[in-house]
């Protein structure tokens, strides 16, 4: 291992990105025909990467997304509705930047979940900051928060994020206290952060869901009217995959 005066001071100064590139680049390689200006552009800018790819870790990490998606990935051919301009235009992000939220809907198994951890990972690598929770797992979490003294940081948490998904809403009615939580998150959302929710049920079921008509009018009101909407349909993409397996 190169042992030299220069990498110990880099590694004392927490420079691990030039470090690294100082052992790579080491005299007596391509680096000998650089310049100093070249030489220490080259160790900055590897610092530089190194710096970003270790903060895209770290969001990712606290993001917890769902599935390992990206935009790159996506099937616009499968027949299932998506308009590729459309998402491809949100891809872009100037939706997030603009607060507005997101809604994607349709049955089961059409990939609702995926193409929101794919919009999730490009906002992570967009240096964005990245919350994913599944909605009947997130009202559990919060009555137990409730209860121990958590309640207040749990919400602040989910109400700071630059995109915060909730995932398969509407699978069972909410309870007061879910009610209100909601209401809560959103609150400290409207305008200043972006949600994306994902749901089997159309919008205009989402009433009956939350119950309370205050409430849900409250609600729907901070999350739908500045939602972008793309609705889905057709077969589940996991059941075809399975049938294209066994015919394989």
């Amino acid at each position: 291992m190169l042992k030299h005066p220069t990498l110990d001071q880099l590694h004392a100064l927490g420079l691990q990105g030039m470090a690294k590139a100082f052992v790579e680049n080491a005299p007596g390689g391509e680096a000998d025909a650089l310049g100093h200006h070249e030489w220490l552009a080259l160790l900055l800018d590897r610092e530089a990467s190194w710096r970003q790819d270790k903060r895209f870790a770290a969001r990712l990490r606290y993001a917890k997304l769902r599935s390992q998606a990206c935009v790159e990935d996506i099937d616009y051919r499968s027949p299932r509705g998506l308009d590729r301009a459309l998402f491809q235009k949100l891809v872009e992000g100037a939706w997030i930047d603009a607060h507005d939220n997101l809604a994607l809907i349709g049955p089961t198994g059409v990939g609702k979940s995926w193409l929101a951890c794919a919009l999730a990972h490009k906002a992570c690598r967009d240096n964005r900051s990245v919350l994913y929770q599944r909605a009947p797992r997130l009202f559990e979490d919060l009555a137990l928060a409730r209860g121990d003294g958590r309640h207040p940081r749990v919400l602040r948490n989910l109400g700071r994020v630059d995109l915060l998904i909730l995932d398969d809403w509407g699978l069972e009615p909410l309870d007061a206290a879910a009610r209100h939580d909601l209401l809560e998150i959103l609150e400290e959302r409207y305008s200043r952060r972006s949600t994306v929710i994902t749901s089997q049920l159309p919008v205009d079921r989402w009433h009956e869901v939350i119950g309370d008509p205050t409430y849900a009018d409250a609600i729907l009101d901070r999350l739908v009217h500045n939602a972008h909407r793309i609705e889905l349909a057709g077969e589940s993409l996991r059941r075809t995959k399975e049938r294209q397996t066994r015919r394989a």
